[in-house]
């Protein structure tokens, strides 16, 4: 018979939701598969499990018979897993500006993994992906990297960070293109913004070189130049000495999970799936503006 342990799943959750659109919406996937999943398993047996009216779904006697059968069996399954599973550690690495969404999304997939997660500040370029501290990555910006496979969640909003003492920090926005009369500082390691973002013919001077997020804040802070950042990153480490200004034309970051495209810990492709399945179908970035690649059925990806 061609069943699969996905089909019985997805008959206990419509079961016990007696509903396709709530189980659908439980289980992620779109009504017409959940539909067509459950007519496989109906055929795959030869027998009717669910007597659907346009009103109600109810289990039918045979359909009553399975579902008490499978719930011990699963149940016992699913504690044979964790237990399997349950001492695994999944290395998350980031260079700055964790968002809060992303890390609530991970420790509830910790939790219906039982899997520990280790939250690993690593700056580098690839957040240790490349040398191997860490199993998955958040990064920034337009990457193609060697050897690593982007998921492209969403794009993050920008946010100008000036020195408090600067006439920007007067303004209650600031247009992108009036930055470029400006110096600038380069974070040259996890950076997102540089130069080449404005016209050839009106790209900021660069005011001053930093390897990671605390010397970048201190050097703005200290009248270098001006920075720009994910909103929501910059607005959770700020500075006395720093003002955050709205920006107005300022091209989104893209914003990814990563892993190796070889050696890849097994929960690492699963994290960044679910995260990018989690962000496209509640369209909820962690920013106030949300926005998701809505061409393609599939993540985006850079390999």
């Amino acid at each position: 018979m061609n069943i699969n342990l996905r089909h019985l799943r997805h008959f206990l959750t419509l079961a016990e939701e007696r509903n396709f659109t709530t189980a659908s919406k439980r289980l992620h996937l779109t009504q017409p598969t959940l539909t067509r999943n459950i007519r496989t398993l109906e055929e795959a047996l030869g027998v009717r499990l669910f007597d659907r009216t346009t009103r109600r779904i109810d289990l039918t006697p045979k359909g009553t018979r399975l579902r008490e059968s499978l719930i011990p069996i699963i149940q016992q399954l699913d504690a044979t897993l964790a237990d399997a599973r349950g001492s695994e550690t999944l290395r998350i690495g980031f260079a700055w500006g964790l968002p809060e969404t992303l890390s609530t999304l991970a420790n509830r997939f910790a939790q219906e993994t039982h899997t520990h997660i280790e939250w690993v500040r690593h700056d580098t370029p690839l957040a240790g992906l490349d040398t191997g501290d860490t199993d998955v990555a958040l990064l920034r910006g337009h990457l193609n990297p060697k050897g690593i496979r982007c998921i492209q969640l969403y794009e993050e909003e920008r946010i100008a960070a000036v020195p408090a003492a600067s006439p920007l920090a007067q303004l209650p926005h600031i247009d992108w293109n009036q930055l470029a009369d400006h110096p600038l500082v380069v974070n040259t390691v996890s950076g997102t913004t540089f130069p080449d973002l404005w016209p050839p013919h009106a790209q900021p001077a660069i005011g001053a070189h930093c390897r990671n997020y605390d010397e970048w804040l201190e050097k703005i802070a200290a009248g270098a130049g001006f920075g720009t950042a994910p909103t929501t990153a910059a607005r959770r480490n700020t500075h006395p000495n720093v003002r955050l200004i709205p920006l107005h034309n300022a091209p989104p970051i893209p914003t990814h999970l990563a892993f190796p495209t070889h050696g890849t810990h097994p929960l690492s492709t699963r994290l960044a799936h679910t995260a990018w399945h989690t962000y496209r179908t509640t369209n909820t970035p962690p920013t106030p503006d949300t926005n998701t690649d809505t061409d393609t059925g599939t993540p985006t990806t850079a390999d």
